[in-house]
């Protein structure tokens, strides 16, 4: 039986709410660095700028992210295996079938994108599938998909162009604004450190509380969060151990991963992109109290994949990509 889907209106209009402030934050932001960067003729550029990049982000931000990490589309012939699961979690999750990718990267991570269920996707590295069984995989995709039918992509997606141009601003700023309007060399320093800081305590105000409900809704759909929890404790693990060069460099995608990319974990700080692992296992693992299931139980979405090839002898085994 599928997870009951319930009138979620509510939480998507606050999620819409939500990013309505987030965008509002960060073109205030944006205006700030403009006007210290170049006066009051550089505020106007600045937030002519956050207008069209606000907008240029609601209908692209899905496609940059995923070129950002060399991600490309997938299907039934080329990954059946993952997209056959994809496909089965949709359906449990009453929801259309997002498009599926792949980044070639050992770090195993994934993360989900889209203005909206209707056109949304989801990315697994390769490392993830030959780290993870065929359970724990599942998982990690319902996690994705309560993303994209909670309308958190979205906000994800935008926050990730924003946070990026923001740091461009800067930059362009000191190198290219007027030198009478350009400030000190210290509030230049200052301002290449804080603005993009500022950008990501926004960002992290939000998306920081939307794991623990992605997480919780992913345990709904895929019918066991025990499978999500021992994902995340693995996922964690080998971020710690496989550095993603790719996400080094364009840190402002990081909390659109699973797991942060940058780190192993951390604490449930301000500065965090991520609730602490260990924080969301106990969560998890307190809901499959609930539900009354184990690591051992086997029906929900398992019931639909007894042929998959992850199965093997004990059910544990990993991908078929390893």
């Amino acid at each position: 039986m599928s997870p009951r889907a319930g009138p979620r209106s509510k939480g998507m209009t606050m999620n819409y709410v939500r990013t309505g402030m987030l965008m509002a934050g960060l073109t205030a932001l944006f205006g700030a660095v403009g006007y210290l960067l170049g006066g009051g003729g550089g505020m106007l550029m600045a937030l002519g700028f956050a207008a069209v990049t606000n907008l240029f982000s609601y209908w692209n931000s899905d496609r940059l992210a995923l070129a950002a990490h060399n991600a490309h589309e997938v299907d039934a012939t080329t990954a059946p295996e993952l997209y056959g699961m994809v496909r089965d979690l949709a359906a449990r999750a009453n929801m259309p079938m997002p498009r599926v990718y792949l980044i070639d990267e050992d770090q195993p991570n994934a993360f989900a994108t889209g203005r909206n269920p209707e056109n949304a996707a989801v990315a697994a590295t390769t490392g993830i599938l030959r780290t993870l069984s065929y359970e724990e995989l599942a998982g990690v995709m319902a996690h994705e998909l309560a993303h994209i039918k909670n309308h958190d992509t979205l906000t994800m997606t935008i926050t990730a162009t924003m946070a990026g141009a923001i740091s461009s601003l800067v930059t362009f700023g000191m190198m290219f604004g007027s030198r009478e309007n350009r400030p000190n060399l210290i509030v230049q320093i200052l301002l290449s450190i804080l603005a993009p800081m500022a950008a990501m305590i926004i960002q992290m105000a939000i998306s920081r509380s939307r794991e623990y409900e992605a997480d919780k809704l992913g345990g709904e759909i895929c019918g066991n969060p025990v499978w999500l929890a021992d994902a995340l404790a693995k996922i964690a693990g080998g971020v710690a151990h496989t550095p993603n060069e790719t996400a080094e460099a364009k840190p402002a995608t990081a909390h659109m991963f699973i797991i942060n990319p940058l780190t192993a974990g951390g604490m449930d700080s301000l500065f965090s992109t991520h609730p602490d692992t260990g924080n969301r296992i106990a969560a998890l693992m307190e809901q499959a109290r609930a539900m009354g299931v184990g690591r051992s139980g086997g029906g929900g979405f398992m019931s639909q994949a007894a042929q998959s090839p992850w199965s093997g002898g004990s059910g544990r085994a990993p991908g078929p990509w390893g």
